[in-house]
């Protein structure tokens, strides 16, 4: 223990020395599991912890048979309540970062109509560039009426933090108060049972008024898992095109010319209700003849596709890390590689696994910021943008382990372009022939991006 801190055990003349000798040193070890410098502010920061954990080692004044394996096992469980108001903060969470990225892009397009005197044109053509040899942009025309009046709940403005392992008896008060604060905002609940099936991958419904009378959504996802030596063991992309109608002005049978930019073996599907033999022949998304027509203000998915590969030029972000054994610290250098430059990576977040018990890391070099999660001993490296001007980053720390405790390497990041290469040269009403106006945005986020 630290030179100023003591660890002592009270106990009765008739105990038994050498058990007692064993439970004052699975308490120092708790101490220093759950405190990443033995300092009095570092065990009131983690006071909490540490008195669940000692109540796993004695309960009601006897020592129970449990090893530090079981104690941080049992400190882990999830708590269901707990589940139920990270949910439900993610959830808020999302939909204010929502809010303000639709906002931001209809600001952006009405300054862009204001320069030009007109938003995209009848006919204009719109890629979606996604590989080495795409350009383009992607826009977006939004109009966020009903969203423009909407508050953000005051749990968005918090950080993300940890969980604390089994918090059973405060969690209540803590869902109902927030419970409390989104009724104040106008906010639907009627019971905590209601918003406890909210999962934490649920998506709030957020009404969204298109300007334009058609719009095209591209939603994309990538899994891949691939070794620390730069094998590739899976890589699977996995898109979907949706087509929103706005308006009934004859727009019920829409119909877009698609022309995909793609060598790469990609597996498209149309759907059932779209005609397969024309999408075929001559790249055009239409509804058969006898098919229904377009569900107004619907997001109505009309094609998807999917790529898998173990080639690893198919790799968009590359990570290559070298942990060295440096006598009792180990020096880590990582760096990271944009390989496709038409990219365009947000919020991109490299989380590398540290050491248990083993303190902070000593960063030496970083590009971007970085963050310590004590609770999930991870090193979290944040980049806001990747893209062609800062292809790569590096980034060295030291901390006392081994090669293996930094693996295995997981990365979130999203962009507004997929990886699949295609454009839509127009979107024409089937009864009149005529041209319409349409807006486009895409999104692609990660599945899965492990290093292992």
């Amino acid at each position: 223990m630290d030179s100023s801190l003591y660890t002592v055990l009270l106990t009765t003349t008739a105990s038994n020395i050498l058990e007692d000798l064993e439970s004052l040193r699975l308490f120092s070890r708790v101490v220093t599991e759950y405190c990443s410098t033995v300092s009095e502010a570092e065990v009131k920061d983690q006071a909490f912890q540490l008195i669940f954990a000692f109540d796993e080692i004695v309960a009601l004044g006897y020592r129970e048979n449990v090893n530090m394996t079981q104690i941080r096992t049992y400190i882990d469980m999830d708590s269901y309540d707990e589940k139920v108001f990270i949910a439900n903060r993610k959830a808020q969470e999302r939909e204010a970062a929502d809010i303000m990225k639709r906002k931001a892009k209809e600001l952006e397009i009405a300054r862009k109509e204001q320069a030009k005197k007109g938003g995209i044109g009848r006919g204009d053509r719109v890629s979606f560039p996604g590989g080495i040899s795409g350009s383009g942009v992607v826009t977006s025309d939004i109009q966020n009426s009903a969203v423009s009046d909407s508050k953000p709940s005051a749990y968005s403005s918090q950080g993300k933090t940890g969980s604390r392992g089994m918090k059973l008896t405060p969690k209540a008060r803590n869902v109902e108060t927030f419970v409390d604060s989104i009724r104040k905002e106008g906010g639907d609940v009627s019971t905590l049972s209601a918003k406890s099936t909210r999962t934490a991958t649920s998506q709030p419904s957020v009404a969204v008024k298109y300007s334009a009378p058609v719009h095209i959504l591209v939603q994309e996802k990538i899994n891949l898992l691939a070794d620390r030596n730069g094998g590739l063991e899976q890589f699977e992309i996995n898109g979907v095109l949706y087509l929103i109608v706005n308006e009934t002005d004859g727009l019920e049978n829409t119909q877009m010319q698609i022309e995909s930019k793609e060598k790469r073996n990609f597996q498209m599907q149309v759907h059932p209700n779209i005609d397969k033999k024309l999408f075929s022949q001559n790249s055009i998304i239409a509804i058969k003849p006898e098919g229904k027509p377009y569900l107004l203000g619907e997001k109505t998915g009309v094609l998807k596709w999917r790529f898998a590969s173990t080639d690893e030029s198919n790799i968009p972000l590359t990570i290559n890390c070298w942990p060295s054994d440096g006598g009792d610290r180990c020096d880590v250098n990582i760096e990271y590689e944009l390989t496709q430059p038409t990219l365009s990576l947000s919020d991109v977040t490299i989380s590398i696994p540290l050491p248990t018990g083993s303190g902070n890391p000593v960063v030496t070099e970083s590009d971007g910021d970085y963050a310590v999660d004590s609770k999930k001993r991870v090193l979290d490296w944040h980049l806001a943008v990747i893209d062609s001007s800062n292809r790569t980053g590096s980034m060295e720390f030291s901390i006392p382990g081994l090669q293996d405790d930094f693996f295995p390497i997981s990365i979130q990041f999203h962009s507004d372009r997929p990886l699949m290469q295609f454009s839509i040269h127009d979107v024409i009403a089937r009864n009149t022939g005529e041209k319409v106006k349409f807006s486009s945005e895409a999104e692609l986020t990660v599945e899965r991006y492990v290093i292992q």
